[in-house]
């Protein structure tokens, strides 16, 4: 008899060629970490190591189709979302994840390529607000991220409680972009400071870090953690595949989730 299958993470993300961010990055992390990836393609990019040139958001219909189809096959541990694409995708992952509310989702609200490439825009930030803020276990923004959608809130302790007041359960930002000899990520949730978490500097610039600390909480959620313990060992993990990271060409390293093999 086969043993019980590993927990399924479902990811709604824009595929990157590069395979450092985007679903690629989501597939690679969700598997390092012993879980078996899902993916609904959101958007499809050209982008290469240098920054982002196109983004071709997917039809909203083939949006539901794909999740369909794989919601009603295999049961569902963690759903992770990154770039949608458009507003009208959004209202469909919105109106997918609303029927499995019971899932914990974990987004990370990329707004922008590391190079500043926008990759949402106006509306698709407010349809985001609106529709995807409020059944959010935990959002993953960095501190640029955390002050554009809090409305331009300079204190991040006040764009965290925004957010949450938003309906967001938990919020995790992220201190790349402050200055400082490490990077402070400080998990919220409605009372306050949940946890404070320091990480080494590294030297180098990465794609897809975010992308990877969002579908490292999604696994681990997905395996039973509690989102504080999840975003803990998700940090973790995240840091040693930058700190493990490669430059396969001529712009930002890499990270290199499976740098325990």
């Amino acid at each position: 008899m086969s043993s019980a299958p590993p927990a399924a993470v479902l990811s709604f993300a824009a595929s990157d060629p590069t395979g450092g961010a985007g679903l690629q990055a989501d597939l690679l992390t969700i598997a390092a970490l012993g879980c078996h990836p899902l993916s609904v393609v959101t958007a499809l990019t050209v982008q290469d190591t240098h920054g982002v040139e196109r983004v071709m958001a997917i039809e909203p219909s083939w949006i539901s189709e794909q999740a369909r189809r794989v919601l009603a096959d295999i049961e569902v541990a963690a759903f992770k979302a990154g770039v949608l694409g458009s507003a009208q995708n959004v209202r469909a992952v919105s109106e997918l994840v609303a029927e499995h509310a019971e899932v914990p989702f974990v987004v990370d609200p990329v707004l922008a390529s590391a190079r500043g490439d926008p990759l949402a825009e106006r509306d698709a930030i407010e349809a985001l607000r609106e529709l995807i803020l409020p059944r959010t276990t935990v959002l993953t923004p960095n501190s640029l991220e955390a002050r554009r959608l809090a409305g331009g809130a300079t204190d991040l302790a006040e764009c965290a409680r925004r957010l949450i007041d938003q309906g967001c359960e938990y919020v995790l930002i992220t201190g790349t972009h402050e200055q400082g000899s490490e990077v402070l990520n400080t998990l919220y949730d409605e009372s306050g400071v949940v946890r404070q978490d320091r990480w080494p500097r590294l030297p180098a610039s990465y794609h897809g870090s975010g992308c990877t600390l969002a579908a490292a909480i999604a696994a681990r959620l997905a395996q039973g953690l509690e989102p504080a313990d999840a975003a803990r060992e998700a940090q973790h993990f995240t840091w040693q595949s930058l700190a493990a990271g490669f430059k396969p060409g001529g712009g930002q390293y890499l990270p290199n989730r499976f740098f325990r093999r």
